[in-house]
């Protein structure tokens, strides 16, 4: 089943005086929503507005999948594991909280940052933590997240052309730029789909700026 939802129904939070506009697919810090929790393993997906200079002081994460998609600007990353970076479009960064760390996300460039952040569920608790950044990744095969059962796909098909997704228990379709049509529907920037025992789904592009973020999951967040 097909459950679309556009990006002004999410939640808006952030801090509009200090640079910062957040929006939520599902419920987070003071919004609280019983019927929107989460989808699959994925616990949040926020897409992140900072003006040059704003961010998120270094802030704690214990047992998370972190994983951040930049779509315009550039974001910087610096943790109490000594990893600093910066991450720009077309990069993956993956931070693995595993048994507790610290971090902060700033923009630090003379642009505006616009960044899809994801929260998943792992499927190991307690363990050391870890920090990757996968360069082009949207020109290199799916990101498998090894500490749960998540795979991550980046379609930018062409306008009339098609990205396949495989099928899955529970598939979350997060449009970042452009238009798309999944199963008769149309998505644009900001709106997404989630299904439930999705058979391999089409993605096919009506802009020829098209991209998307597709979780491909397997099970459902199991706790200690």
């Amino acid at each position: 089943m097909l459950d679309v939802r556009r990006a002004g129904e999410r939640y808006r939070g952030g801090d509009a005086d200090a640079g910062v506009d957040t929006r939520h697919a599902f419920s987070f810090s003071g919004h609280y929503d019983p019927d929107n929790t989460g989808f699959g393993l994925l616990v949040a997906c926020n897409e992140e507005r900072l003006a040059p200079g704003a961010g998120f002081d270094t802030h704690p994460h214990r047992d998370l999948e972190i994983v951040t998609w930049v779509a315009e600007g550039e974001l910087t990353h610096a943790d109490s594991t000594g990893h600093t970076g910066v991450v720009r479009p077309g990069d993956l960064q993956h931070l693995s909280a595993g048994s507790g760390v610290r971090h902060s996300e700033r923009n630090t460039g003379g642009t505006p940052l616009r960044f899809v952040q994801m929260w998943l569920v792992p499927g190991v608790f307690g363990v050391p933590p870890r920090y990757a950044v996968v360069p082009a990744l949207a020109d290199a095969a799916p990101y498998a997240l090894e500490r749960t059962r998540a795979v991550l796909h980046v379609g930018r098909p062409r306008t009339g052309a098609c990205a396949v997704v495989p099928a899955a228990p529970w598939v979350y379709v997060h449009v970042v730029r452009g238009e798309v049509e999944l199963l008769g529907a149309r998505l644009r920037d900001g709106d997404a789909a989630r299904l439930r025992d999705a058979g391999e789904l089409t993605v096919r592009a009506a802009t020829g700026d098209a991209e998307f973020l597709a979780w491909e999951m397997h099970a459902e967040p199991a706790y200690g």
